[in-house]
């Protein structure tokens, strides 16, 4: 069984439901948009063979969602790339994927022309004669079954270095597909899911679930996030389920606290990507309410390792509400030492885990691949540490690890008390390079409404909190800290900005 056939199943069983919105418009029914994903699978397999990579660099548009059921009804894989990256960072994705056909957004495709060398690969511009054409003929061909094989080579977010491609099958995101429904969200052909997030990474990954509920896929008009744009679709769609990047909970916070309406159907917020801090999360359910679930997941298993259902945060305690929750359905985890032994209950360790939604390995890079797939575990390069009841709390990335005088710092932990200072928006803790103790503790941060506290009440705030070697020996203050395009703070770019 491949992910095609749950549009299959949902057009046949809710043909006439709304499927692909723009803003407030329907695209495209369900029946409409399997006979459009068909069409496009008999059109690429006339041009293309089974197992190609077809890659997608656009904005998020209603086009996306048929893109990517009749890739997978070719039995070909989707190479999603962020609509947000520059031409010189998508040449190199497109040469590692070795696509045979890039459909590109009419807003990005003048762009490709920058690329040096030029694109090998078909262009296809999404929207045009050439697109339109692909839909002519009906699907005569057996519908792929296998589902071992490639369905979306998802290159990560190269926050620590080049991207790599991690290739998840079809049995994969049918695994990712299944954990969410039994933790997560219930979605039904009277609920909505909203694209704000870049559907060709967390956002996207979760068409498939909502789609098999028949659920409708809603992209906004600006194919992006905007507060209030988002606020008003919330009032126009039934039962309206979100993923978003903690940034985004952040803004849309903001957006309610300065006076916008609470959003009227909002069911779900489903957030991820990057850390949450306790006090962020505190905030966010106060403002908006209880429509909170968590999930913690790598590109290399998409969106599911642990997370925290809805019950959970029900007089949560603040040691449920600073973690990452619990194991997933269909999901095995463990904190172990270097040597893959399992440390004691409440000590700090890599995490690693093993279940179907994990990925095959990398693109052709067998040095990665064998470095991060050990006996059958992914080892994440996650710190952290596990409860007795199965809570797991993040450290940090391994490599954002300081050692100061010996002593391990795990900056998070530095980084949450700094933020329960009522002038500090955000924290970054790095590690900077010091002749007398290796590294020493560096904290940057953003501050609200241009209030700098004084270092004083900073380090009495850490002193009152952690250890004293864990408490900043400088602060720098910024009017933003520099994140990607997947809003995850770029800590690397700072380390070495700093250390320069």
């Amino acid at each position: 069984m491949t992910l095609f056939s749950l549009l299959d199943k949902t057009a046949r069983r809710h043909p006439d439901a709304g499927a692909v919105f723009l803003g407030t418009e329907q695209v495209r029914s369900y029946a409409g948009l399997r006979s459009r994903a068909l069409r496009l699978a008999a059109g690429l397999r006339a041009r293309f063979e089974p197992g190609d990579r077809i890659a997608i660099f656009s904005e998020n548009c209603p086009d996306y969602v048929e893109l990517l059921f009749g890739i997978w009804a070719a039995g070909m894989a989707v190479a999603p790339i962020n609509g947000k990256l520059n031409a010189q960072e998508v040449a190199p994705i497109l040469q590692d994927s070795g696509s045979r056909a890039l459909f590109v957004s009419r807003k990005l495709a003048p762009g490709l022309l920058a690329i040096e060398g030029g694109v090998t690969a078909d262009v296809i511009q999404i929207g045009s004669a050439a697109y339109e054409a692909l839909f002519g003929a009906e699907w005569e061909g057996e519908m792929p079954s296998d589902p071992t094989t490639l369905a979306w080579l998802f290159f990560t977010s190269g926050t620590t270095g080049r991207p790599k491609g991690a290739m998840l099958s079809h049995r994969n995101l049918m695994a990712l597909t299944l954990a969410h429904l039994a933790d997560m969200d219930d979605p039904d052909p009277g609920t909505s899911l909203l694209h704000p997030a870049p559907m060709s990474h967390g956002s996207g990954l979760y068409i498939p679930a909502y789609v098999a509920r028949g659920a409708r896929q809603v992209i906004p008009a600006s194919g992006g996030f905007e507060p209030g744009e988002f606020l008003d679709l919330c009032g126009v769609h039934p039962a309206c389920s979100v993923f978003f990047a903690p940034t985004m909970v952040q803004r849309l916070r903001r957006a309610v606290e300065a006076g916008a309406p609470r959003p009227a159907n909002l069911k779900t917020v489903i957030y991820g990507g990057g850390p949450m801090y306790l006090e962020e999360i505190k905030r966010s359910i106060a403002v908006l309410g209880p429509v909170f679930v968590q999930i913690y997941g790598l590109g290399e298993t998409p969106m599911t390792i642990t997370g925290l259902r809805r019950g959970d945060y029900k007089d949560a305690p603040d040691r449920v509400l600073g973690s990452v929750g619990y194991a997933r359905s269909g999901v095995e985890v463990a904190v172990v030492d270097a040597s893959g032994k399992a440390v004691p209950s409440g000590e700090v360790g890599e995490v690693i885990c093993r279940s179907d939604v994990v990925m095959a390995g990398y693109w052709q890079n067998e040095a990665a691949t064998a470095e991060s797939l050990r006996n059958g575990w992914l080892w994440t390069g996650d710190m952290g540490a596990l409860d007795e009841d199965g809570l797991l709390t993040l450290r940090d990335r391994s490599k954002d690890m300081i050692v100061t005088g010996g002593t391990n710092v795990y900056p998070r932990e530095v980084e949450e008390v700094l933020l329960t200072h009522p002038q500090v928006e955000e924290a970054c803790v790095v590690g900077v390079r010091d002749d007398e103790w290796g590294e020493i503790v560096v904290a940057v941060l953003v501050v609200r409404d241009g209030e700098m506290p004084r270092a004083a009440d900073l380090d009495a705030l850490c002193n009152a909190r952690i250890a004293r070697f864990k408490r900043p020996k400088r602060y720098e203050f910024r009017n933003e800290l520099p994140k990607n395009n997947y809003g995850k703070v770029l800590k690397r770019a700072l380390r070495d900005e700093l250390n320069r």
